[in-house]
């Protein structure tokens, strides 16, 4: 159910008698957390935000004392999202947006649905005769946009490619307990495990593996040719990419002709574009300062519900500070992420005390919890050995964030918390690509990421934490070891009966909850500034973009000039 609008934010006239961005917090804070967060007080709003307000009222000004408007096609949306798609070809997309368009170009074999369960996409049907035997019964007459037909030959032939190690797909590690696989006819599929693998079907949802033809070229991400619902028009590097519906996809046909996917970095270059009509919807990509203005406006509308993204800081615990699990627990008492998210994210989150949200079936609530204390914190440090020195520091720590604006404030309010407890934090903002990129190689200390429909199925905790999957064969970017978390992982991966996997992975989150391999912040809420001729759009908890395959037309829309 959509949530109201923060009641803190308002619109004021500036002089010239236009609206204009304004935000009234509390005039205290809670008592923890109101004497050092300078970073995000009302007192001391960075500038940024100061100019983010005041250019908003500028371009605001600008368009309402125009009236013209030239209308366009109304079936044809323009989509703003915050960076580049780096790979196109589902055997290698793991970046968010990547794998987001994917998820509209190509088909896997099962879908999911709001709720996280498991349909059929390219299978019609499927079933398991053993635990180490699946069996998958293709829709029959399927095409590639091309109009190649498609076969189980072409979904062998995508997993072969993923699983040849010369390839080098970061998706491998997903599959390497497969041992073989079958056709025995053109619309069957039968996938031989080496061992019990209970969440193997999730690694088929269309998102995260497309099938793509077989023999598909060398340059196949540059020309994607899939079988979903919309099909590849162009990409221009930093600028936009841009999908048309398939008018032979075998499922229900878009309503929607063609999505232009515009790279906008900028928050707030991405309000402006909403605000004068050059832009059609975006999706948790605005800082929340800016949805009470956009909602304001007549023609624009806001759609929100919960969300399973995690927002993290990610550990490298191969550095001698982190290594030390007293500075980890540390960090997690010194950071107050209730102020953060009801000051920076406007409420439009939920504090995570581990990977899992709490809608998953698998979730532990009775685990370790962090509230902010500092004094706690300063005692962990001082048996970690590092007391204060002379000017108050303890210890020197560098955070990779990306260049969102809102991502870097919640840097600058980290670094302006942890400077209470004696930790000095150097901030490092890079392209998301560099961010992801260093990320994998290990070349970090604390980065600050956030993860996008992974953490919705309990395999995520061996794919993390598990020391087996450090990159490439996994997600285990801080090279965290727990033999403990190995072995829970194992029989994780292995136990189909779902009540005595609940408990296993109980038993994982506590462990973790003590450990810290991240410090999980927040689940942050899917919210979309759209057209209202848009309707309300069914958004996803992992905020992806299938609802555009099912979006009816908007009877009309129009261009502010």
């Amino acid at each position: 159910m959509p949530r109201p609008v923060n009641p803190h934010a308002h619109v004021t006239r500036n002089e010239a008698g236009r609206l204009c961005l304004a935000t009234s917090l509390p005039a205290k804070w809670p008592a923890r957390a109101d004497r050092n967060l300078s970073s995000v007080r009302p007192s001391a709003r960075p500038f940024a935000l100061l100019v983010a307000s005041l250019l908003l009222c500028f371009i605001t000004s600008f368009f309402a004392g125009c009236s013209h408007q030239a209308s366009r096609d109304p079936s044809s949306l323009t989509f703003l999202i915050e960076s580049n798609p780096t790979n196109l070809d589902p055997r290698y997309a793991t970046d968010s947006y990547s794998q987001r368009i994917d998820g509209l170009l190509f088909s896997g074999l099962v879908q999911r649905d709001a709720q996280m369960n498991l349909h059929g996409d390219l299978a019609d049907t499927w079933e398991i005769p053993n635990p180490l035997t699946y069996v998958f019964h293709l829709h029959p007459g399927v095409r590639f946009q091309d109009g190649r037909p498609l076969t189980s030959a072409d979904v062998k032939s995508t997993f072969d490619f993923i699983l040849s190690p010369a390839n080098r797909s970061p998706k491998r590690g997903a599959f390497r307990l497969v041992a073989s696989i079958d056709t025995p006819d053109p619309v069957t599929v039968i996938f031989h495990l080496k061992e019990p693998y209970a969440s193997f079907p999730v690694n088929l949802v269309r998102s995260t593996t497309g099938i793509v033809p077989a023999n598909a070229p060398a340059d196949f991400s540059r020309h994607p040719i899939g079988s979903g619902p919309f099909r590849f028009v162009s990409q221009f590097q930093d600028s936009e990419v841009t999908v048309e519906r398939n008018p032979e996809y075998f499922g229900a046909v878009p309503q929607i002709t063609r999505v232009r996917f515009r790279i906008v970095p900028d928050a707030i270059v991405r309000a402006l574009e909403l605000r004068k009509g050059s832009a059609d919807l975006e999706l948790s990509s605005l800082a929340p300062d800016m949805i009470p203005v956009l909602a304001k406006q007549s023609d624009l509308s806001v759609t929100e519900g919960p969300g399973a993204n995690l927002t993290y800081l990610g550990l490298n615990l191969e550095d001698p500070i982190l290594a030390r699990r007293e500075v980890r627990q540390a960090l997690a008492y010194a950071t107050d992420r209730e102020a953060l998210v009801r000051y920076l994210l406007h409420g439009q989150a939920q504090i995570a005390t581990g990977v899992l949200p709490p809608t998953n079936w698998a979730y532990e609530s009775c685990v370790t919890q962090y509230k902010l204390n500092v004094a706690r914190a300063g005692q962990l440090l001082d048996r970690a050995g590092y007391p204060r020195q002379q000017d108050g520091v303890r210890l020197h720590l560098t955070l990779k964030t990306s260049t969102d604006e809102q991502y870097r404030l919640i840097g600058a309010a980290l670094q302006d918390q942890w400077r209470r407890v004696g930790i000095d934090l150097e901030l490092r903002p890079l392209e998301q690509a560099t961010l992801l990129s260093d990320a994998l190689k290990g070349n970090f200390q604390i980065n600050l990421l956030r993860w996008v429909g992974a953490t919705s199925d309990p395999d995520f905790f061996e794919f993390a934490f598990s020391s087996k999957r450090f990159p490439p064969d996994g997600a285990n970017r801080g090279h965290y070891r727990n033999p403990r978390i190995d072995a829970l992982t194992d029989q994780i991966r292995t136990e189909m009966a779902r009540e005595k996997r609940k408990a296993l992975c109980s038993q994982a989150q506590k462990i973790l909850a003590d450990d810290l391999p991240y410090l999980p912040l927040w689940f942050t809420d899917v919210v979309s500034v759209h057209r209202r001729t848009l309707g309300d759009p069914p958004l996803s908890p992992t905020a992806d973009f299938d609802f555009l395959s099912t979006l009816p037309a908007p009877a009309s829309v129009a261009v502010n000039h």
